[in-house]
């Protein structure tokens, strides 16, 4: 059995961002500081933070008047900005840049009178921020069914923006029912599913192609990480979402002789190593890295971070 590794994998550079975020705060301020909801979607990063002297709350109201605060990587609505600073919140805001970038077409989209379709997952934090940043209402959708039930007609304006974590396949047939079911449409295509979701979405396919078994390494909230699952279980591959090496079942690799591993974009490389030992110790004689997109994006810092 030998152990094949998909490139890229893990963390992005909007998680790298915020976790800098986190971790410089702590640096310079000291602890606590306050962070409204998990940073990024992965109960290792959280757990790691935490001992550092982060304090992970679900709302503004639990934490203290004047203290530090960072909002997470998803993006926060409106709302909670202003009752952030009624609170006088000293505000790091992690949101992914790219997440902010749908928020501003989203907005821009409602300006010019257009109907906003959010294509997104009900409950999903990233969706809840960016429905609360448009001040107007924004008809949220998962498949093409939600689509044909919108009840907005036929003629009216729309525009379409999309959660930056979702299968870029899944997304194109939404995509697809909305210019169907509207005479004028306007969107960014599959532009606003961000790069480091795609990259690892080619990788895992990739990966697939050549591995029986399939290991995503992530959080069972984790939205990039359940659609890496999934998509190499489309590709034929028996595919397992997993915490961490501690709930691999051996089982799962009778009769493989390439098990193929990757994870999520909030996932740290230190967990793909410790589920490469695990399965060495199973028996996997080679681990080899396929051949992939090497990323180079990074993200600034917040000016209050970056100074000095």
């Amino acid at each position: 059995m030998r152990v094949v590794l998909a490139q890229p994998r893990g963390f992005c550079a909007g998680v790298v961002r915020a976790v800098d975020i986190v971790e410089q705060a702590l640096e310079r301020f000291g602890p606590p500081v306050y962070v409204r909801h998990e940073i990024v979607h992965n109960r290792h990063v959280v757990e790691d933070l935490r001992a550092r002297g982060a304090v992970f709350v679900k709302e503004v109201d639990e934490i203290p008047e004047g203290a530090v605060a960072v909002f997470s990587a998803h993006g926060v609505a409106r709302k909670v900005e202003g009752e952030a600073a009624l609170r006088r919140l000293d505000v790091l805001d992690a949101t992914c840049p790219l997440v902010t970038k749908v928020h501003n077409e989203g907005r821009r989209y409602a300006a010019q009178g257009r109907t906003v379709i959010l294509v997104g997952h009900a409950g999903h934090p990233e969706v809840i921020g960016t429905m609360g940043q448009i001040d107007a209402e924004v008809h949220l959708v998962a498949d093409a069914a939600e689509v044909e039930a919108l009840p907005i007609p036929r003629d009216r304006p729309v525009s379409f923006i999309t959660q930056t974590t979702l299968s870029v396949d899944d997304t194109k047939h939404v995509i697809a029912a909305i210019r169907a079911r509207f005479d004028d449409v306007t969107g960014p295509d599959t532009r606003d599913i961000c790069y480091a979701t795609q990259n690892r979405q080619t990788a895992v396919r990739e990966l697939a192609r050549i591995a029986e078994v399939v290991l995503v390494v992530g959080a069972a909230n984790s939205s990039n990480s359940n659609r890496l699952r999934e998509i190499a279980a489309e590709c034929g591959a028996r595919a397992y979402l997993i915490a961490d090496a501690s709930v691999l079942d051996p089982a799962w690799l009778d009769g493989a002789q390439a098990v193929g591993v990757t994870a999520g974009a909030s996932a740290p490389e230190r967990l793909v190593e410790e589920l490469v030992g695990r399965l060495k110790a199973l028996g996997a004689t080679s681990v080899e890295a396929l051949p992939g997109i090497i990323e180079d994006v990074t993200f600034r810092l917040p000016a209050k971070l970056a100074a000095e």
